[in-house]
């Protein structure tokens, strides 16, 4: 069989390959979102666990939403999609889900191997 290898290096800052982690993640697995979701999720991936309300209203003072509920509507349909786990009933906390296995710390080499057939 013949295969046609792409190779492609391209070095970029943390924010962008924690998101570039979750697209490949919602593509693969026909997950629409869009893109001030993925900063959204992005920024929690870099946050980690945090409190729902203070991630709403830090999200919406960095205007990526308009408002903080803009911000709750936002990670409950991410939740709902799986993008999001949820802990606890009065003061929820909010993380990126772990079954997305995004990488956010020291140097992040991405190696995928896909093939297309």
């Amino acid at each position: 069989m013949i295969v046609n290898k792409v190779d492609q290096k391209i070095k970029t800052d943390i924010r962008r390959t924690v998101e570039y982690q979750i697209l490949t993640h919602c593509y693969f697995n026909n997950i629409q979102i869009s893109n001030t979701d993925l900063i959204c999720l992005g920024k929690l991936a870099l946050l980690g666990e945090h409190e729902l309300t203070d991630f709403c209203k830090i999200i919406s003072h960095q205007k990526i939403f308009k408002s903080p509920q803009s911000a709750r509507n936002a990670i409950t349909k991410a939740s709902k999609k799986g993008l999001v786990d949820k802990n606890g009933k009065n003061k929820k906390t909010i993380s990126l889900s772990k079954r997305l296995n995004v990488q956010t710390e020291g140097v992040i080499l991405l190696d995928f191997k896909i093939l297309g057939q």
